[in-house]
């Protein structure tokens, strides 16, 4: 299995996920024509895709989704109350809208797709568990907290996407005014680097050997700030760590822990 970050951050988000055949975007927050670029960069366009999956309805992760959907009609699966948002904020693409229930897993052929709840300020947010080649990924950003479903689902896989939004002095110390640091802070958040430092160390206590720090804030973090932080809960063990691209592109091959 492969992944392949194409944009992760406050700005914009879009990964491919490739396995058993099949490929998927997680959200597709940039627009139309960066996403078909990206993908002829991996050699195929948006009509090799098997569906698009949306973690939860705010701009930075589906502003590319109607123009895309109007070039190359795709099923777009997100959670209940999200894929309800989506079809009033997208009424001509409703019909390719499908509503996905947490923890019950859909299958594209040989790869399994898994969501589970996080906890974000929109109408219903979701990180996703993907399983293919005997591999699994999991990726989780946009949540104030680490959910019991969170912990659960990724907890096992051989690469987890995590977010590591805000270094806490940084965001405190800024320019962000008292009610969007609050917004940032509360359980229906963002987390932080130290939080993230936590949720790190157990997920490689618990096997996961690549770890990808996400959804880092323009503002309020810098990528090597996310990264010393973090790698120095991993110290003796043997999880590699790396920092998703605000823009670009971060590939890593997938593979089961015990290959």
């Amino acid at each position: 299995m492969r992944l392949v970050v194409f944009a992760s951050g406050s700005t914009g988000n879009c990964a491919l996920v490739q396995g058993a055949g099949r490929s998927i975007l997680l959200d597709a927050g940039i627009s139309a024509s960066r996403i078909r670029l990206a993908l002829e960069g991996e050699g195929m366009g948006p009509d090799g895709l098997d569906g698009i999956f949306i973690t939860h309805e705010h701009a930075d992760h589906i502003a590319g989704l109607r123009v895309l959907l109007k070039r190359c009609p795709l099923p777009v699966y997100a959670p209940g109350a999200a894929a309800q948002a989506l079809r009033r904020e997208l009424p001509d693409a409703a019909g390719y809208i499908c509503a996905l229930e947490p923890e019950r897993p859909l299958s594209l052929g040989q790869m399994t797709v898994t969501a589970f709840s996080t906890s974000h300020d929109a109408a219903q947010s979701v990180g996703y568990r993907v399983e293919a080649d005997g591999a699994a990924l999991a990726a989780a950003t946009d949540t104030g907290r680490v959910t019991d479903a969170m912990l659960r689902y990724l907890a096992g896989a051989d690469t987890a996407l995590i977010e590591a939004n805000h270094d806490l002095a940084m965001l405190k110390n800024g320019p962000y005014p008292a009610y969007l640091k609050a917004r940032i802070l509360s359980d229906r958040g963002h987390l932080s680097n130290a939080e993230c430092t936590w949720l790190a160390a157990v997920l490689a206590q618990r096997g996961t050997r690549q770890i990808v720090l996400g959804h880092l804030s323009k503002n309020n973090n810098r990528p090597q700030v996310a990264l010393d932080t973090v790698r120095r809960a991993l110290e003796g063990t043997d999880t590699a760590l790396y920092a998703a691209p605000e823009y670009g592109r971060l590939a890593l091959e997938v593979s089961p822990c015990c290959v």
